[in-house]
């Protein structure tokens, strides 16, 4: 049987190793003490500050995007880990924020208790916060629970609104209200062909043969609507835009931004196959394409397979998506 095989140090320490190499290249961000942890330099705290986090394990998510007009600062745990509530609870006080704090981050089960004891230690210490879960993984739950649904690449572009919001918006409640709206307005789904598996592990954390693909799977290997044949680019991806469509309501005139993901191993030429079918497509359907990303946003280790994530647009999320930004990971 195939086993993992790493580059590493300590498997053990991945997660502060890998914060600590992020940080050589972040030169805009400072670390908090010693903590897998950082926020913006020229955060003003006037503003309302934009705080996200998770687990490693997801680069350049989540640290990745923090900077102007995106995140104010980022706490990330271990490997697929939550970060705790002291380091997020440390994220925000380090940022001393005068107009309160804005959660965003993936909606899984860690991730929001341990941000929703920060929110409470926010509260106490008289700072209000709110929450922005991010459920964009289509396949996850149905529309009706949708509350159930992951969170997936799609935390990209609400980042992106919500950062972008927070540097033109001085109302907390105007900045909450464009974050959800792009959260609204975003949904993903993904495709797997290969596992990853989590560094101190000598296994991989779930199997695909050699001809399968999974649709859905989860970032951290949770399951999908099941395994299925090897095809081609096109067809694969047509299934995933069906549901995206029916997901968003799509009709012709509409205006999406598009990010094709990779999850860890697929190589660009794959991406950029994918993506061809994603733009023939949309055009098919009369949608149109307002900007396109192709890379590594939202990994899962060394998974091979990619996800597609759309955000339709309507005037005020061009407007704000428009907006620069400046990022490890992302820059307009």
């Amino acid at each position: 049987m195939r086993k993992p095989k790493k580059l590493l140090n300590d498997p053990n320490s991945v997660a502060q190793e890998q914060f600590e190499g992020f940080m050589v290249a972040a030169t805009h961000m400072e670390q908090i003490g010693s903590l897998t942890a950082a926020i913006r330099k020229d955060y003003t705290p006037n503003k309302v500050a934009i705080v996200t986090g998770g687990g490693a394990g997801h680069e350049p998510m989540y640290g990745g995007f923090v900077g102007k007009g995106l995140a104010d600062g980022v706490a990330v745990g271990d490997v697929f880990a939550a970060p705790t509530p002291d380091v997020i609870m440390q994220t925000c006080t380090a940022l001393s924020p005068e107009n309160g704090v804005v959660f965003v981050y993936g909606n899984y089960s860690g991730d929001n208790m341990n941000f929703d004891i920060a929110a409470e230690l926010l509260e106490d210490a008289e700072i209000k916060s709110h929450t922005v879960r991010i459920n964009d993984d289509v396949i996850s739950a149905s529309k009706e629970n949708q509350q159930e649904r992951r969170g997936i690449a799609g935390a990209l572009f609400v980042l992106k609104i919500a950062g972008a919001a927070a540097e033109v918006y001085p109302e907390f409640n105007d900045v909450v209200s464009a974050t959800e709206k792009a959260l609204a307005n975003t949904a993903s789904i993904g495709v797997a062909l290969s596992p990853c598996a989590i560094p101190r592990n000598q296994s991989f954390n779930f199997d695909i043969a050699d001809d399968e693909i999974e649709i859905g799977m989860g970032l951290h290997g949770e399951p999908g609507v099941g395994k299925s044949k090897l095809g081609n680019a096109e067809e694969t991806v047509y299934q995933l835009m069906e549901k995206l469509e029916q997901e968003l309501a799509l009709v012709e005139g509409d205006e999406v931004c598009v990010l094709v993901n990779n999850l860890g191993a697929s190589t660009q030429m794959e991406l950029l196959i994918a993506n061809r079918s994603v733009g023939q497509y949309l055009t098919k359907k009369g949608v149109f394409i307002h900007e396109c990303l192709v890379g590594n946003y939202c990994t899962s280790l060394e998974m091979s397979g990619y996800s597609i994530s759309l955000m339709k647009l309507d005037e005020q999320l061009k407007q704000l998506y428009n907006l620069p930004c400046h990022s490890v990971a992302l820059r307009k």
